[in-house]
């Protein structure tokens, strides 16, 4: 199980579709995440530190787990089939629930916890990107430095 960092989101043209796109913390695979208008908006919020007037669904259930007394302590993409991931929340006293990886990034970066992904899902969908290519990982950095919640259609109210 290899730790994972969230380098960012990108719309795949031209179906407008967000990409997660995670890095491995001490490796060279990128795993890339197909997921939903909002989730991405999420992400991206987060990401930029732009708070929203009223809570986010994923800040309520930051919140939630917070006032039921619980820690969640990590977040694990587990598998992947069909093309469709799976992940879990992971809770202190081992409890496990299963959800999608976005939304359990977007908790996962609110509540600072660390995101992993199984081998198995790295071997079978993890990147390697070639040294030629890494222009192309730096202009999708500078991609996520200049988009804004705004570019998904994010309504703070």
């Amino acid at each position: 199980m290899g730790e994972m960092r969230v380098v960012g989101i990108r719309v795949e043209l031209p179906a407008n579709q967000p990409i997660l796109l995670l890095r491995e913390s001490d490796g060279d695979r990128y795993l890339p995440i197909w997921i939903g208008q909002g989730e991405a908006t999420a992400i991206a919020l987060e990401q930029q530190g732009v708070k929203p007037a009223r809570p986010m669904t994923h800040d309520l259930m930051k919140d939630v787990i917070g006032a039921l007394g619980r820690e969640l302590e990590q977040v694990r993409i587990t598998g992947i089939q069909d093309g469709t991931y799976f992940a879990e929340l992971v809770f202190d006293g081992d409890l496990h629930v299963s959800a999608r990886p976005s939304d359990s990034i977007a908790l996962a970066l609110r509540s600072g916890v660390p995101i992993h992904a199984d081998e198995s899902v790295l071997s079978e969908a993890g990147l390697l990107i070639p040294d030629e290519q890494e222009d192309e990982v730096e202009k999708f950095k500078e991609f996520l430095d200049s988009v804004s919640a705004e570019d998904f259609g994010a309504d703070e109210s």
